[in-house]
């Protein structure tokens, strides 16, 4: 494959940057006790939507733009760099599911609205613990005249509170398989809460269903195309999130003075600043690669999803703690973003299993890939 970009890429990449530089600003997140909502998170999806983002992934036949996952990294990569809250991944997680779904005479009506930015979506799939493979214990969904009904209970669902629509996995059927389904979020029934999360650049929710009228979707062959794509989504935000934090890191080193020398002047700093460039650097080789596989839909896609997201999640975590020694003791402070960075970047490495996770699924899929 050929790692350069398109003219096209390349624009996309600089109209995002342009606009979320001059829409975005994390000020307001710079004082204890700050939410997410206190940045805009309503009002920038709003503003996101007017861009056409929601629809980047949707074919055109149901009103989107039809462009691939190297597309979606140029946004999703400027997304990661600014912080910028806002539904917009929750929304690409409940789009992706539909994409995979069956249903289309669902998948057509809910789509165009997504769209057009009319609809705000979320995926549902984590239990209790955490763990989103399947099979869902706590999360059961029963036939109920034409359509089901479902009762349980989903946790670290991202941007439930401000979606309209829900995507919730559950056991169905006389084998308890798993299935997914589509659920109005307003209906009684349906009860979102916020859940406590350190990383107050993104929401995270719990939701309680109680016998809630659901319509299905597909079944669990569209789990593991959707985390493939999931994982993409979070090294993408983690790879920018490396090299901006690389960026801020080496401009203050530049400016702040120590014993009559610009503290970057000191071998010590010199060395944390050429780690992070080349953690910056091999993550997002790993996540364009990753991007191509998955956009062509190659056999080893799962392999290099697995990769990328272990590595530039981990990466982040890395280069986000190395900033903060650089900045010294002003790094902790509340009115410097380095925090928000750490935060998020810890929630990353989390989310959708831990590199250690990953880590051992690629070794097992190359050990299967050897054997074949």
């Amino acid at each position: 494959m050929n790692f350069s970009l398109s003219d096209d890429h390349r624009l996309l990449k600089d109209s995002a940057r342009t606009f979320l530089d001059a829409e975005i600003s994390l000020k307001p997140l710079l004082v204890p006790g700050a939410s997410v909502r206190d940045a805009g998170y309503a009002d920038n999806w709003s503003r996101i939507a007017q861009m056409g983002w929601p629809g980047l992934l949707i074919p055109e036949e149901f009103g989107g733009v039809g462009l691939g996952c190297v597309d979606l990294v140029m946004i999703v990569e400027e997304l990661g760099r600014t912080l910028t809250p806002s539904p917009f991944l929750g929304t690409l997680l409940g789009t992706l599911a539909l994409l995979k779904s069956d249903n289309t005479a669902l998948k057509s009506r809910v789509l165009r609205e997504v769209a057009a930015g009319e609809l705000a979506l979320a995926l549902a799939v984590a239990e209790s613990d955490g763990r989103e493979e399947g099979p869902d214990r706590e999360t059961a969904a029963d036939p109920h005249g034409a359509g089901w009904r479902i009762s349980g209970r989903k946790s670290f669902v991202i941007d439930a509170s401000e979606a309209q629509t829900l995507i919730v996995s559950a056991r169905a059927g006389p084998d308890d398989e798993r299935r997914f389904f589509l659920v109005d979020a307003s209906q009684i029934g349906v009860d979102v809460v916020l859940e406590p999360w350190r990383d107050i650049t993104r929401q995270v929710c719990a939701v309680t269903l109680a016998r809630a009228d659901a319509e299905p979707l597909g079944g669990a062959e569209i789990w593991p195309w959707v985390r493939d794509r999931a994982l993409l989504a979070l090294a993408a935000e983690s790879a920018a999130g490396v090299r901006q934090v690389l960026d801020v890191t080496a401009a203050y080193a530049r400016e702040r003075v120590a014993f009559g020398r610009p503290i970057g002047a000191y071998q010590a700093i010199k060395h944390s600043l050429a780690e992070m460039l080349g953690q910056a650097e091999a993550a997002r080789t790993a996540v364009l690669y990753a991007a191509w596989a998955l956009s062509e839909e190659h056999a080893r896609a799962p392999l290099a999803a697995a990769m990328a997201k272990a590595y530039a999640c981990d990466a982040y975590v890395e280069a986000a703690r190395r900033s903060i020694q650089v900045f010294g003791a002003i790094g902790f402070t509340w009115e410097m973003p380095n925090h928000l960075y750490l935060k998020r970047a810890l929630a990353n490495a989390e989310m959708f299993g831990a590199g250690r996770d990953h880590r051992s699924r690629v070794i097992d899929m190359a050990c299967a890939e050897l054997a074949a």
